[in-house]
């Protein structure tokens, strides 16, 4: 019973830091995603590539959340995009107070899309909110058809999914269409997009969907 109220207490105080930040991304009508995935299934690839996509005609800004190293934001911040590295020094997730703070280093007045890149990890991630708008998760064909079976949480509360690597579905054991059954068995709400990040396939149609909820976020 303490352990359940420890928890309880700490996800209230978690929600309430996320609904600040919930409130201060509305006043600067920004849109944000919070992109959560295992290890290795491509979301430092995707964010690169939505920037390339998107580059001159949305402004970006990106929060890296790795258990080490600031490889990643490396990566993005040679596309020219402000990035705040976070470090959770074995945290295997990033919590609200972490993006608060993360977000004191970027000028709010010149983002229109936030990406929150999340610590690789399909559990934690999915009780905590960052404020962000939306969970997108994202999946790889190398990982098989069923982490939706697997994952059902980050799943239900995601509202979109990415499966990455669709060039090599001839090569691993995973059937799109199951993949895509046992998602929408979990969440039939959620939108899918399915992309290569090497061979670019699948993007534009990810990239256009994001500038439509960016156009609403405007619009309310």
């Amino acid at each position: 019973m303490s352990l359940l109220t420890v928890e309880r207490k700490v996800l209230e105080k978690n929600d309430a830091i996320a609904s600040q930040i919930r409130n201060r991304l509305t006043e600067h009508h920004i849109f944000s995603i919070n992109l959560v995935s295992s290890p290795g299934s491509g979301k430092t690839s995707l964010v690169e590539k939505t920037i390339e996509k998107l580059s001159g005609e949305v402004q970006l800004a990106v929060i890296e959340g790795d258990v080490q190293t600031d490889l990643d934001a490396r990566r993005i911040e040679a596309l020219n995009v402000p990035v705040v590295q976070i470090v959770t020094n074995g945290g295997c997730h990033l919590e609200a107070n972490l993006v608060r703070d993360a977000m004191e280093q970027l000028d709010l007045s010149s983002i229109q899309l936030l990406i929150i890149e999340n610590v690789g990890n399909l559990v934690c991630p999915s009780s905590y909110d960052l404020g962000e708008d939306m969970k997108v998760v994202l999946c790889s064909t190398t990982e098989g058809d069923d982490k939706p079976l697997k994952y059902p949480a980050m799943f239900r509360r995601a509202t979109a999914l990415v499966i990455n690597k669709i060039d090599l579905v001839p090569y691993v054991d995973c059937n799109l269409a199951e993949l895509r059954q046992n998602a929408m068995s979990i969440n039939p709400n959620l939108q899918i997009f399915e992309v290569s990040c090497r061979t670019g396939d699948g993007l534009k149609t990810w990239c256009s969907w994001l500038e439509h909820q960016l156009a609403r976020e405007v619009i309310s």
